[in-house]
């Protein structure tokens, strides 16, 4: 079956009926208010903060992966862990809600059933996106669209990059679960158009990256359209997964060793 038709598919009791629609656009605005739709309110708050602060965006960091408690390495990690761990829950709840119309994550390509077709296309895909990122970031930076973006300011302690990991895992598994798969199932079900229901998943994944300035928003809208395209033509978020974590290690790992010792990666 396309990925396009299992989109609009309608498999919960009730069909297509107006009390089935009511229930399923409720729900859907529930996850995204527990989840990305928070954090893009967020990131416009915090980006109205930044435009009207005094300086450019480029004078200003967006740190990441910050300390919680510095000094103090074992509450920091507890609070780390603590972080990783809720922030997955939205997708525990999307994994319930398609368990119960009979689906579960499997419709939409997120199990083990085919590792190395997500991992290959996964690399592959995070090396071609995750370098235009970055010259994108530095162009916006150097043209002051963007703020500082600070990947992490964890302290030198054993977990540091086991807990760095752990985030970029957590943030490809919630992104790419609940804006790709999971918004896209449920718009085909209300009835959206493909074109809109690539618009507003794609407007989403950039709005929530505003907080980083206009090259945040515009570059992760850009990667919203690709990563969209490829799901429907795989019918599996599994490689957009392995492509997002994969960058989002890169960044954040590469942010920690790299920083301060080359002078082209800009440090807050």
């Amino acid at each position: 079956m396309q990925a396009q038709a299992r989109d609009a598919a309608v498999s919960a009791p009730g069909g297509g009926g107006q009390a089935a629609r009511r229930i399923r656009r409720t729900e859907l605005l529930l996850v995204l208010a527990l989840s990305v739709g928070a954090s893009a309110v967020s990131a416009l708050i915090s980006f109205v903060g930044s435009v009207t602060a005094a300086g450019g965006l480029k004078d200003q960091a967006a740190t990441l992966n910050a300390s919680e408690a510095p000094g103090r390495p074992w509450l920091d990690l507890a609070w780390q862990l603590f972080g990783i761990t809720t922030a997955l829950v939205p997708v525990l709840l999307v994994a319930h809600l398609l368990l119960r119309e009979g689906a579960g994550l499997r419709t939409i390509g997120f199990d083990l059933r085919r590792p190395r077709f997500d991992l290959g296309w996964g690399t592959a895909l995070a090396a071609a996106i995750g370098g235009t990122g970055l010259l994108l970031y530095l162009g916006a930076r150097a043209v002051g669209g963007n703020l500082t973006v600070v990947p992490e300011n964890l302290p030198d302690v054993w977990w540091k990059i086991p807990v760095l990991i752990a985030s970029a895992v957590q943030n490809a598994v919630l992104e790419e679960v609940i804006v790709v798969g999971y918004l896209l199932r449920r718009l085909g079900q209300l009835g959206w158009t493909p074109m809109a229901a690539l618009a507003a998943s794609s407007l989403l994944r950039g709005s929530y990256h505003l907080y980083q300035g206009i090259g945040g928003f515009f570059g992760n809208l850009a990667m919203g359209v690709i990563f969209v395209l490829l799901y429907r033509r795989w019918g599996r978020v599994g490689p957009l997964v392995a492509a997002h974590a994969l960058i989002d290690i890169v960044a954040f790992v590469g942010y920690a060793l790299l920083a301060g010792h080359v002078d082209w990666l800009p440090t807050a």
